[in-house]
């Protein structure tokens, strides 16, 4: 049989495309669980072929559609197969359609095999997804954030992007700070631009953001002590400590260690007015605009909901959504932390209301004196500055 280790396995003559699939080792009974997409009024059934000890068994397996699909035709679905106890050695796994010979289209490595006793990151960074990217001085200014903050990698799920983004993304990923996971769902079915469909037509919300957020909870899940799940355009920022290490254990003092925290969502709209106070000459010709120069926001409306992003452990989380978890581990919450002692800052092009006054906030500026020297070695090492 063929084996392929990426992302996206058609299942047969079926509308599914499965993703990944990961050992879940927090129930009594081991399972399999597999991301996948699927066409939501299929009602398929599915069985799972795993190579067990040299061999191959099969299993009915048992399914369930997330429910933040956002009325587009295809959703995430979690395909679970239960391993039979007398399974020792289990190292492929394929998922085909109920009672069909033959619809085995390839198998795909099992992975979170084994439980390590210490995890490799203490932070990792889920960026979902990567598409049209551009923004060259944006993405080196976050990854040099990501790291001033205490992130040890950072994984993107990546569509498509320009040819100096794709220079900075091999960088990183030779340092190994950056997992690239090829996101080829648009190859199959139409994604979306957008999460409303009335809006932004297609067949799947925003890119196929939810199936890879989810994809990359469980990759990480024994990997990494926390996750953060958010945009390469957005920043959770700590203000009595520097970093999310020293933040952390804070945060489980005040809340507990059991749930994921919630940061309000602030915007910081990129300016006709900059602030120029760190405008660096030699990144004016790097596409992108410099985040430094954008330090008014935009104020939360009181008692209005607010969006948010979070940090979560991975193991508390069965589904993961764009803002926060669907399902966790015996109903772990998520927590909204109080803004005065971190928050996050979105910065991009925004529009907000014309009489609007914005207030003033330079608290990205406490990073500029590493931040800086940081971005400028890198742009110089893929060859976009002169040195």
């Amino acid at each position: 049989f063929l084996i392929f280790d990426g992302p996206v396995i058609k299942v047969g003559h079926l509308n599914t495309y499965v993703i990944g699939s990961y050992v879940d080792h927090r129930f009594r009974e081991k399972q399999i669980n597999t991301i996948a997409i699927v066409l939501r009024h299929e009602h398929a059934t599915y069985s799972c072929v795993m190579c067990c000890d040299g061999r191959n068994v099969t299993s009915n397996a048992e399914y369930s559609i997330h429910s933040d699909h956002f009325n587009f035709e295809y959703g995430t679905a979690t395909i679970t197969c239960p391993i039979n106890s007398m399974c020792l050695t289990l190292t492929h796994v394929a998922i085909t359609a109920s009672g069909v010979l033959g619809s085995v289209t390839s198998f795909q490595p099992v992975r979170n095999r084994d439980v390590p006793t210490t995890f490799p990151y203490e932070f990792t960074i889920c960026i979902s997804v990567m598409y049209d990217y551009e923004s060259v001085l944006n993405l080196v200014q976050s990854m040099e954030m990501f790291r001033l903050l205490g992130a040890q990698r950072v994984v993107i799920y990546k569509t498509n992007c320009d040819s100096d983004t794709q220079k900075v993304l091999d960088y990183y990923e030779k340092n190994g700070f950056v997992e690239i996971i090829p996101w080829t769902i648009k190859k199959h079915i139409v994604v979306s631009t957008g999460w409303e469909i009335d809006i932004s037509p297609g067949q799947l919300h925003y890119y196929g953001q939810i199936p890879a957020l989810n994809d990359c909870v469980y990759r990480y899940m024994y990997q990494t002590r926390y996750l953060a799940l958010h945009d390469m355009d957005e920043l959770i920022l700590p203000f009595k400590v520097k970093t999310w290490t020293e933040l952390l254990p804070e945060l489980e003092n005040l809340y507990g260690t059991d749930v994921g925290f919630e940061f309000e969502n602030n915007n910081f709209p990129f300016s006709a007015k900059p602030h120029v106070d760190h405008d660096i000459d030699k990144w004016k010709h790097v596409k992108g605009k410099n985040i430094l120069n954008d330090i008014d926001r935009v104020p939360n409306i009181p008692n209005t909901f607010n969006n948010y992003k979070i940090i979560v452990n991975p193991r508390l989380v069965q589904k993961a959504t764009v803002h926060g978890l669907l399902e966790s581990v015996n109903g772990s919450p998520t927590v909204r932390v109080n803004n005065a002692i971190a928050r996050m800052y979105h910065l991009k092009n925004f529009t907000y209301p014309p009489n609007t006054n914005l207030i003033r906030d330079d608290h990205l500026w406490d990073y500029a004196n590493d931040l800086i020297p940081a971005v400028s070695k890198v742009l110089q090492a893929c060859g976009l500055i002169e040195a």
